[in-house]
């Protein structure tokens, strides 16, 4: 039997890496991209606390890649570069090559180096280009690389990871528990695309979503900012698990025909609906 097949950017750690093995777990056999392919490795532009040395973040696709197979599905894992647009056309070329369609798209993946939480007055020309290369340009080249195909089977569903900094003003600067405009302005964006692949598409099959995750602790921010977060100051956060279990909802329940092209905003809609047990639970 055929099984689905989902391409997620950005799935060495994180909501990426969550989300791979979710979907695993509901039947899909997933291609995992990222830069890192196996732990340890280190890269340009790569998450840096402010003040220290670079450290190389944990997880790879390798690891993801494995824990795909131990729950009984194929795992294809590519390094993609996502300010280089090339290795983006040789990965989905690759991922269609050895296993023939592409069901799903998870747009997670984003650009994390210099750039992304400057001050307005900080940015320069170069920088700017580069968080929109990685958090804008890259989208768009891998969904119209996966797009033909999906359109020739009549099916596929394009699901982008925004960000409420892409919809409303920081709640302080940033570095104070805010975002800065680059950041900000990429994911904004990016917040444009599901609706116009709906409006454009959906009547030969596609379903495109925003993802709003909320506010989710994932290890590039312990790497960034150690255990003084200055986001959790503004509010509370939720597990990996929440974003992972409405993908898989968008990805697999009927329900989900009727919400293409719209926003989805992971923490309520999960609480509302129950996905993930025991969450949210008392707070102590």
């Amino acid at each position: 039997m055929e099984h689905p097949v989902a391409f997620v950017t950005g799935a060495s750690r994180g909501i990426g890496k969550a989300a791979s093995i979710a979907l695993a777990d509901a039947g899909f056999d997933v291609v995992v991209t990222a830069r890192t392919v196996t732990e340890g490795e280190q890269h340009d532009y790569s998450t840096t606390r402010a003040g220290s040395r670079q450290q190389a973040m944990p997880g790879s696709i390798e690891i993801t890649a494995a824990e795909i197979r131990k729950r009984g599905r194929r795992a294809l894992p590519i390094r993609l570069d996502l300010l280089d647009p090339i290795s983006i056309a040789a990965a989905v070329e690759r991922a269609l090559r050895e296993w023939g369609h592409i069901d799903l798209l998870l747009n997670n993946g984003i650009y994390q180096g210099p750039g992304v939480a400057d001050r307005f007055l900080d940015l320069t020309d170069e920088l700017v280009r580069r968080v929109f290369e990685g958090n804008v340009f890259a989208q768009i080249h891998v969904t119209q690389k996966v797009l033909p195909g999906m359109l020739e089977r009549g099916q596929g569903i394009i699901l982008n990871v925004t960000s409420a900094a892409g919809m409303t003003d920081p709640p302080a600067p940033t570095g104070e528990g805010g975002w800065g405009f680059d950041y900000g302005a990429s994911k904004g964006a990016l917040q444009r695309m599901a609706g116009i692949l709906h409006v454009e598409l959906h009547d030969r099959g596609i379903r495109a979503y925003n993802l709003q995750p909320g506010l989710i602790i994932t290890e590039s921010q312990e790497v960034r900012f150690g255990r003084d977060n200055p986001f959790a100051r503004h509010t509370h956060s939720a597990p990996l698990a929440v974003p992972a279990a409405v993908i898989v909802w968008l990805a697999t329940n009927p329900e989900a025909e009727a919400m293409s092209g719209q926003t989805i905003h992971a923490q309520p809609f999960c609480k509302e609906r129950g996905l993930v047990p025991g969450w949210p639970g008392v707070r102590g």
